[in-house]
């Protein structure tokens, strides 16, 4: 059994890729886990964790929306009062958005606009109301999952523009995040493509193989970590 201990916050939780994190994360019973989705009372996922023979660690469900900044300041604030002093060891930006298969050329402004939104402010907005109980940690580790699409250096063509745009934009984010404070450990994930409600059934990767991967990297993550990109066995990824 791996050991995750510490406290957790993730980000669409309810499915695919954070469910799969949520699930990992709760074999040790050295874990607390806060897990968050747009929905808590349609994620059945996630509560059907809570009476899973597997689950060893603590569960908490709380409603937040990335797209809804007053959404994103409830939710930190539920978490908060639950942490009730602690610090927030792990921060996972996971949620986010890809709208379709635009060009630069050939693009919707509002889907754009709504990417950004999601990918890029949310994830602004939720490390910013954390940041208490983050400054409060011994690990202080804040992963902004971002994709393969926003490195520049690996040429991936001309398609999803607006995805591609938002997720360097959270690249810059973290970086930044990573200047700014020195003393923290934020860095973007790339989870490959993995066969989720976004990733689609052609994808390469089961949620389990890119999540475990994600989770030896992070538990793992060292202040030589800070504002680097990196794929979800740990490699590092160009920008």
């Amino acid at each position: 059994m791996s050991d995750f201990t510490g406290t957790w916050f993730i980000t669409g939780a309810s499915r695919g890729i954070g469910l799969e994190m949520t699930k990992q994360l709760l074999t040790s019973p050295t874990t607390t886990v806060f897990a968050t989705c747009r929905s808590p009372a349609t994620a059945t996922g996630l509560h059907a964790l809570k009476s899973s023979a597997g689950v060893k660690g603590t569960l908490h469900i709380v409603q937040l929306d990335v797209a809804d900044a007053a959404s994103i300041e409830s939710g930190a604030k539920e978490v908060l009062k639950l942490l009730n002093g602690k610090g927030l060891d792990y921060v996972f930006n996971n949620a986010g958005i890809n709208l379709g298969a635009d060009f630069a050329f050939d693009f919707s402004p509002e889907d754009l606009l709504k990417s950004i939104t999601s990918n890029v402010i949310g994830p602004a907005l939720i490390s910013r109301a954390l940041y208490p109980a983050i400054e409060k940690s011994t690990r202080k580790v804040v992963v902004n999952m971002t994709s393969g699409l926003a490195s520049i250096q690996s040429n991936h063509g001309p398609k999803a523009t607006s995805y591609s745009i938002s997720k360097c934009a959270l690249n810059m984010l973290t970086y930044k995040q990573a200047r700014e404070k020195p003393d923290l450990i934020p860095f973007v994930v790339d989870p490959g493509w993995v066969k989720t409600e976004m990733g689609g059934p052609g994808a390469m990767l089961e949620p389990h193989e890119s999540v475990s991967g994600i989770l030896k990297h992070v538990s793992g993550a060292t202040p030589d970590c800070a504002g680097k990109f990196f794929g979800y066995r740990g490699n590092e990824i160009p920008w």
